[in-house]
């Protein structure tokens, strides 16, 4: 049995750790310089690059090569959107005002910087805000184990394509609407709050579905599947067919590629859940590495390729620091975990998709975490997300 399963919290110094932690921020803060800008501008120039060489070929029948250039860029936009947006660069020297939070995928800039099916700042709220606030909680709106409970009621067999079809759509299928309507919701109660109308009227479904492909799908699916297969116009009808079909199999590709790294950060047997909410920043610190998992790291390429995801568990503990940071850190944060015993699990991504794809279909169960204090509030309200919420 797994650490992380009988995971006690009052058995872990956990103000010690957070002190430590605080700390090691302090001096990783020092750090920040140019090395993390011209890191950061590397990474663009290679999704780029792939891009390039995917437009390049997309007039051609279908192929791999135009398939992998396009899926590679769009994966790339995504880790860029993940870490500008966290405001892992604000605070480096220098740093120019396209890659802060304040303008990265903002206003004009939305699908100059990331041409995905998501609103940025929905997605901006759901993860950075309650997915980053409520890990591993029950209105953790990113908890598969939850979101999946209907799904375990299918055949075997049916789950299994189920979570097939999801992989391969997964941006549009459910983080596009998940996103939007978690803005929705904040926009709601928000307002109820400063008119005091708790019986301010929520948008009909049908409104909702309106917005949902006025903000999301028309907009990607145009930029996506008229404007870049149009760009090869002059060279006739063939050539448009297969930009089409080389973007839509990209995009299926950049789905799957995404799931995969994404999907198994917080998911397995070995990780817990919470019914409660932290006792303490020090509880909460702790359950920010017990509830995440790590892959291989160290080297440009494995990161790369993982999209930086594999840093998960240094990310949850600094979210807003660059890429090159959490490679600098991750060895001195494992070793604080195993000074004061607290669970870091490290596998490869093939192992965690299995563990996360187990829970899932039903095959296993995430273990309940416990507090420190024994019993800690329930889940009846939200005031660290509500603070937050400004942001």
């Amino acid at each position: 049995m797994s650490a992380a399963r009988t995971l006690d919290l009052s058995t872990i110094d956990a103000e010690g750790f957070l002190a430590e932690l605080s700390e090691l921020r302090r001096e990783l803060e020092a750090s920040f310089g140019e090395e993390d800008l011209a890191h950061l501008r590397t990474i663009e120039r290679i999704g780029r690059v792939a891009t390039a060489v995917g437009l390049a070929t997309a007039w051609l029948p279908p192929n791999p090569v135009s398939i992998l250039g396009l899926s590679l860029g769009r994966s790339t936009r995504w880790l860029l959107m993940h870490h500008c947006g966290h405001r892992g660069y604000d605070r480096v020297p220098g740093v120019p005002e396209r890659f802060t939070s304040r303008a990265f995928a903002r206003g004009r800039r939305r699908f100059l910087d990331w041409p995905d099916w998501m609103l940025p700042e929905a997605w901006i709220y759901e993860h950075n805000v309650l997915h980053h606030t409520h890990t591993g909680e029950e209105t953790d709106p990113d908890l598969i184990e939850r979101n999946t409970e209907e799904l375990r009621r299918l055949p075997l067999a049916a789950r299994y394509a189920v979570m097939g079809l999801l992989m391969l759509t997964w941006r549009t299928s459910y983080y596009a609407p998940k996103t939007l309507a978690a803005l929705y919701d904040r926009d709601l109660r928000l307002e109820r709050k400063r008119s005091g109308d708790e019986a301010a009227t929520t948008p009909s479904e049908a409104a909702r579905l309106l917005n949902l492909w006025r903000t999301c799908y028309l907009p990607a699916a145009g930029y996506h599947f008229v404007l870049l297969p149009l760009l090869f116009a002059p060279l006739g009808p063939l050539a448009v067919g297969s930009a089409f079909l080389n973007s839509v199999a990209a995009d299926l590709l950049t789905n799957a590629h995404t799931f995969l790294v994404v999907g198994p950060n917080h998911t397995g047997d070995d990780i817990p859940r919470f019914d409660a909410r932290p006792a303490t920043k020090a509880e909460r610190m702790v359950r920010q590495v017990a509830g995440s998992v790590n892959y291989a790291t160290g080297t440009e390429v494995v990161d790369y390729l993982q999209l930086w995801l594999n840093y998960q568990i240094e990310h949850h503990v600094f979210p807003d620091v660059p890429m090159l940071a959490y490679r600098r850190v991750q060895p001195r944060v494992k070793a604080l975990c195993e000074k004061y015993g607290v669970p870091y699990v490290q596998e490869s991504v093939w192992t965690r998709f299995r563990k996360m794809l187990d829970v899932a279909v039903g095959k296993a169960s995430m273990p309940r975490g416990e507090t420190a204090r024994g019993r800690a509030p329930r889940l009846d309200g939200e005031p660290l997300t509500e603070a937050l919420e400004a942001t």
